[in-house]
């Protein structure tokens, strides 16, 4: 019986010292995900941008065409 309080005890001494180092790795572990989280809004940010300039672009290529193809009389209007 002496033995299982003794390894009992132990247990009881050891786990809170191996926990002690958890919430430090965790507060980093958070760190890097909300900056790695900010990047990929950043990221995120500049892919819309494109996107609407792009998308100005195609509207002025189509207008361009609209007239072209006015001029040479290949649409009705």
């Amino acid at each position: 019986m002496a033995e299982h309080d003794e390894v009992t005890n132990e247990m009881l001494f050891e786990t809170p010292k191996t926990m002690q180092g958890t919430p430090a790795r965790l507060s980093d572990d958070m760190r890097e995900v909300k900056e790695r989280i900010g990047g990929v809004e950043v990221h995120v940010g500049a892919l819309a941008t494109q996107y609407a300039n792009l998308s100005v672009r195609v509207d002025r290529i189509d207008a361009r065409l609209e007239r072209v193809e006015r001029r040479l009389d290949l649409v009705e209007g």
